[in-house]
């Protein structure tokens, strides 16, 4: 059988190594080419990448959580057109199909979709109509819903002296169906994973709540009359698992065990990895200055709650974060050496300023600190700056930011006042001269014509590159940033 090699492949960054984060094959698996073969995480992202072969998985050349530079083998894949013609493979031989109304679904190979263990038939969406169910050879026990890794269970299609085949259940080993025509049904060896369902049954409010109290579905024990999980079944795993987050040792584990055996070591790599570096290059070779101002944003307070109101919002999630990043386009038009590039060259150091605004939006993530930009900026109404504001920070928080997404930015705003925050100093990301910290808005005492009244505040904060940004030109730029907080109005100057 001929093999293919497929190595790990530059994705688009200019980067030299990445980690296995995931496989998503198994050795004798089949795949088919743009199947996702593994997860892989970047400096900057994380990267689904796609098989370029199709086949049958030989063998996996890297181990998860390996880091590995480009162009490395990482998977082998076989022809599986060598199966025909007496052409040899690590796969089983090819099981007969199964009858045709037969009540037990084929076996399922990786990768491949199937309905529920019992009783369906094809999807719904199917053109034909799925066969109905034929009473079994002999009586059996309902089958739970779900079905667990095979590392529970007994060996793949092992049978039992009746000839029911028999799958992991979560509540122990169940026999499916029983019957001559399971125990033909043999599954090719090496499959991890047996006849797992796609798609957990519950009702629309049980999802819900699932979703709200952070619950995997797939690992709730299902109770229903059609293998559902119903509110009941949420309830008891929901206190279950309260039970044991009460069981559970604190943080500060006051035993005995020497103080080296109670230090959590965390390897640093990845995105945290690639941030370290870039935040101690910037650090250190740009000289910051950074100032500060309070702001009345009482009236941006007042536009944010006219915008959710409008039918031209309606459907958009809005804040004051949406003012301050027009505020800081608007600002950099009237300053535009802050939306620039200090670029030491071999024949002079030069300054890039842009006529562009690709607007980063530092978004902290499971996997740390990602600055992705809504290119061109500066082209965006309020309405498109708000869905892109929106898009950016879902993608990241989901780890699905794309590559492109997080270069050629040229300025930066951080929002540490949505954890409460007052203000802090920030660091500017590394190509440009500029960021703005955004603090939290609060009720505080503020003289307004001579009166002490409450009014909505907040803190900016602004770092730069001295080298390119003096006094002058940051103060003038957190000034324009300043004004349009207190007054939205003049955006429509």
């Amino acid at each position: 059988m001929t093999q293919q090699i497929f190595t790990l492949p530059d994705v688009g960054e200019g980067l030299t190594e990445a980690e296995i984060v995931s496989w998503k094959v198994q050795p004798g698996q089949t795949v088919a080419i743009n199947d996702v073969i593994c997860e892989i995480e970047t400096a900057k992202s994380l990267v689904e990448l796609p098989s370029p072969y199709a086949g049958t998985v030989v063998e996996l050349l890297a181990r998860e959580h390996e880091t590995i530079e480009v162009g490395t083998p990482i998977i082998a894949i076989g022809d599986s057109a060598a199966t025909h013609d007496g052409g040899a493979a690590p796969s089983a031989p090819a099981s007969p199909p199964p009858p045709a109304e037969s009540p037990v679904p084929t076996m399922q190979e990786p990768g491949v979709e199937s309905g529920p263990l019992v009783g369906s038939g094809p999807k719904a969406d199917a053109a034909k109509r799925r066969p109905r169910r034929q009473p079994a050879a002999a009586p059996a026990p309902s089958v739970p819903q779900m079905a667990t890794p095979a590392a529970e269970s007994t060996p793949s299609g092992a049978a039992d002296e009746g000839g029911a085949v028999w799958r992991a259940s979560r509540s122990g080993h169940a026999p499916l169906v029983g019957g001559a025509a399971e125990a033909s049904q043999k599954p090719e060896p090496g499959n991890a994973v047996v006849g797992l369902l796609s798609r957990v049954l519950a009702k629309p409010p049980v999802r819900r709540i699932a979703k709200e109290l952070g619950i995997n579905l797939s690992d709730v024990p299902a109770t229903g009359a059609r293998g559902e999980v119903t509110r009941a079944d949420l309830e008891s795993y929901q206190a279950q698992r309260e039970r044991e987050q009460a069981a559970a040792p604190t943080f500060w584990d006051h035993t005995k065990r020497p103080s080296e055996r109670r230090i959590e070591i965390v390897p640093v790599r990845g995105v945290r990895k690639a941030t370290a570096k870039a935040m101690v290059d910037s650090a250190f070779s740009a000289p910051h200055v950074s100032i500060f101002v309070d702001v009345d944003a009482s009236r941006t307070m007042e536009f944010v709650q006219r915008l959710k109101k409008s039918r031209d919002f309606e459907g958009v999630r809005v804040s004051p974060l949406l003012i301050l990043a027009k505020a800081v386009i608007w600002a950099a038009a009237r300053n535009p050496s802050v939306n620039s590039e200090w670029v030491a060259g071999p024949e002079g150091d030069e300054i890039r300023i842009k006529h562009y605004m690709n607007l980063g939006i530092a978004a902290a993530t499971p996997r740390g600190l990602l600055v992705p930009n809504i290119k061109d900026a500066q082209d965006l109404s309020l309405r498109e700056l708000a869905i892109a504001l929106n898009e950016l920070a879902t993608t990241a928080r989901a780890g699905k930011t794309k590559p492109a997404d997080m270069q050629g930015g040229t300025m930066t705003i951080t929002n540490i006042g949505a954890l409460g925050i007052d203000i802090g100093t920030p660091i500017i990301n590394p190509g440009e001269v500029a960021i703005v910290a955004f603090g939290t808005i609060r009720q505080k005492p503020w003289v307004v014509s001579g009166e002490v009244i409450p009014r909505w505040i907040t803190t900016l904060g602004g770092s730069f590159d001295h080298r390119v940004v003096d006094g002058d030109l940051s103060a003038r730029f957190m000034a324009d940033v300043a004004a349009i907080m207190e007054e939205p109005a003049l955006l429509l100057d």
